[in-house]
């Protein structure tokens, strides 16, 4: 298995955190994984990147560049850029933060670039407002990522998840948690 993972987001909306766990998650299964962003204005909400390489064999390639297998748009304005669509290929999966159903979001003219792509919805900014008590997307869309891709079972996630959050204080694990189970159920 060789998976390539892309996160657009906007600096501070936790991307960067979010790659760091994918990496960690897999790397509990016994993968081998890179992970790194890239920015560019390096000021809280600039628009940025990161990258998560996966694989069953030792990842020799240390370019920047990738062919995502998966986008992960944690910031919902993203998804009107086309430059989302670079450098990927026909069977590239998008995963998108919106309000808006799959279908609503199509009929958007700004969102045109996105018919016929393998798209996924998720309202991780609303879960996790509600379950971890402020707007931080990150782990509801790699929790929807989980769901979609199967690299991974739920629970098997979920614990290494806990893992990671185990610093913080038990209110914080378990909005998380809450919020993750919850974008599981909820991807479309």
């Amino acid at each position: 298995m060789q998976l390539y993972v892309r996160w657009h987001s906007r600096a501070g909306q936790g991307a960067v955190t979010g790659a760091k766990a994918l990496a960690e998650v897999m790397s509990q299964q016994d993968k081998y994984v890179q992970s790194y962003s890239v920015y560019g204005a390096e000021k809280r909400g600039a628009p940025m990147m990161a990258f998560d390489k996966i694989s069953d064999e030792p990842i020799n390639d240390h370019a920047k560049n990738i062919n995502p297998d998966y986008i992960l748009v944690i910031d919902p304005s993203l998804v009107f850029n086309p430059e989302i669509l670079n450098d990927t290929h026909e069977n590239t999966k998008f995963i998108v933060t919106t309000h808006m159903s799959k279908d609503e979001l199509l009929a958007m003219p700004q969102a045109s670039h996105l018919k016929g792509k393998n798209l996924f919805v998720v309202d991780a900014i609303k879960i996790s407002q509600e379950d971890i008590g402020r707007a931080m997307p990150n782990t509801p869309i790699l929790a929807a990522f989980i769901k979609v891709s199967n690299v991974v079972t739920p629970e098997s996630f979920l614990d290494t998840m806990k893992q990671i959050l185990a610093k913080f204080p038990q209110k914080i694990i378990d909005g998380n948690i809450k919020a993750m189970t919850r974008a599981m159920e909820e991807v479309k």
